[in-house]
């Protein structure tokens, strides 16, 4: 009890706190083995996973998993879409799902394409309400002329796709960062989802807006909760 990290697990645990928000001068990993051993994961969810809200010009997207699975499979991934939704949901935000991978409906073979398609088949059969589709490029997902004149069978035609499940945790972390670099948006995260209580770790050096941002999310995380 006498770790930060700990403490603060406990404090959300036993009810003195509603959130814990960490990791400003450490490893992104060191609070998560305390919150894991202190709060655990909720009822059914095999994992936790990381979330990051772009808010760009044309709106927010979403970006998972972009700081736990290194190379998760297609039941895992699927897994993390569903984390996503329901996290997007609680921000009154109907999520629009893309499976993303370096192929199209099976256009090219491999390791990464079969468990997109995987992953979407598992989504289509046990979440039918869920808007998702997949495996698709990310041109296509975001472009839906051009979904629409190649791939007309596609559920995601009309739906303005803002959430975006990546194949691995290399492809969803950079993809993160170069669009907050390069493409002037703001990063909001990461949301870590899968808790049974708030908990979120903050990147290492966040700036105070960042900061301010995390806590606005564990706030509405909390509401949810409660």
């Amino acid at each position: 009890m006498r770790d930060r990290n700990y403490f603060g697990a406990m404090m959300v645990e036993t009810g003195m706190a509603d959130a814990m928000i960490s990791g400003l001068t450490r490893k992104y990993g060191a609070p998560i083995k305390p919150a894991l051993d202190v709060i655990g994961v909720q009822d059914g969810v095999g994992r936790v996973a990381g979330l990051y809200m772009m808010i760009t010009k044309k709106g927010p997207y979403f970006f998972a998993d972009t700081t736990m699975t290194e190379n998760p499979t297609a039941q895992q991934l699927a897994d993390i879409a569903v984390l996503t939704a329901n996290t997007i949901k609680s921000f009154n935000i109907t999520p629009r799902i893309a499976m993303l991978s370096f192929s199209n409906f099976g256009s090219a073979e491999g390791e990464t394409p079969r468990k997109m398609q995987e992953a979407t088949k598992i989504l289509h059969k046990n979440y039918p309400g869920l808007v998702v589709d997949g495996d698709i490029q990310a041109n296509f997902a975001v472009n839906n002329e051009l979904l629409k004149e190649q791939f007309p069978f596609s559920t995601l035609i009309d739906k303005d796709v803002n959430t975006f499940i990546f194949p691995n945790l290399a492809a969803g972390n950079i993809a993160y960062k170069l669009l907050q670099e390069l493409g002037g948006a703001e990063a909001i995260g990461p949301v870590l989802m899968g808790l049974k209580k708030p908990v979120h770790i903050l990147q290492l050096g966040s700036s105070v807006r960042e900061i301010v941002n995390m806590i606005t999310i564990a706030v509405v995380d909390a509401q949810n909760k409660k």
